[in-house]
């Protein structure tokens, strides 16, 4: 694992694709119990080792994940991620061609599919369907394939990967909505970049020269993308 911050309060972790954060159906070792060891080893914790999951990555996307070491932590961050505006989630993208605009907001309405687990494009007004929105940017433009830079502004199913193929600029190696061809790992061009948010319990503060009040420091947290993917070789060329 690389761990990218941790200090009583939380952890992050660049997740690789392939790895799963929580456990489920494969029988796979997820990410949490591989933290819940790590923890118990470098701290000797006594018993059970307490660790929250307030957000999740698909398990072929690659990037920062955020786990609560404390139920203190986990509930202001659980509150935190439903406030889409209290945490900035910052994704990179690969995308096959490149979209009209060299940079822009999607806004759609999804309905996810659980039987397929896939999400896709729904009408107006349609039943169960709940407002999708991201900001993206080109970052590079190579021959067959676009690096673009994703804010996302709503937390919705697969959202990045439904809304890039509704433009036409399905994610490399995503089949599920479109991909020409996998990538040879399985997983697809999709990296969870960036994360900031106001720490949920240790809050940095300095007095603010105009208010007196405290000002609450943001905290960033950046994770490399995997090595030897095009990521690497696309960045080089940024």
């Amino acid at each position: 694992m690389e761990i990218l911050y941790e200090d009583n309060h939380i952890i992050a972790v660049n997740k690789a694709p392939g790895e799963i954060v929580q456990g489920d159906k494969t029988g796979d070792k997820p990410l949490s119990e591989m933290l819940k060891e790590y923890i118990k080893v470098k701290y000797n914790k006594p018993g059970e080792v307490f660790l929250g999951v307030p957000h999740r990555l698909d398990r072929p996307t690659s990037g920062v994940v955020l786990f609560a070491r404390t139920s203190k932590a986990l509930v202001r961050l659980n509150e935190m991620f439903q406030d889409h505006e209290a945490i900035k989630k910052t994704y990179w993208a690969i995308v096959q061609g490149a979209p009209k605009m060299a940079e822009g907001r999607l806004e759609n309405q999804l309905i996810r599919n659980e039987a397929q687990n896939k999400s896709y494009i729904a009408k107006t007004g349609a039943k169960d369907a709940k407002l999708a929105i991201l900001n993206y940017r080109t970052l590079v433009r190579g021959e067959h394939y676009t690096l673009l830079e994703v804010e996302l502004l709503t937390g919705r199913h697969h959202q990045i990967r439904c809304q890039l193929a509704a433009i036409g600029c399905p994610i490399k190696g995503d089949l599920k909505y479109g991909a020409k061809r996998s990538n040879p790992d399985g997983s697809i061009s999709l990296h969870a970049r960036e994360i900031t948010f106001v720490h949920p319990v240790q809050r940095v503060s300095q007095s603010d020269c105009t208010t007196g009040e405290p000002h609450k420091e943001p905290l960033t947290i950046v994770a490399p993308v995997p090595k030897g993917s095009l990521f690497e070789k696309m960045v080089a060329e940024k």
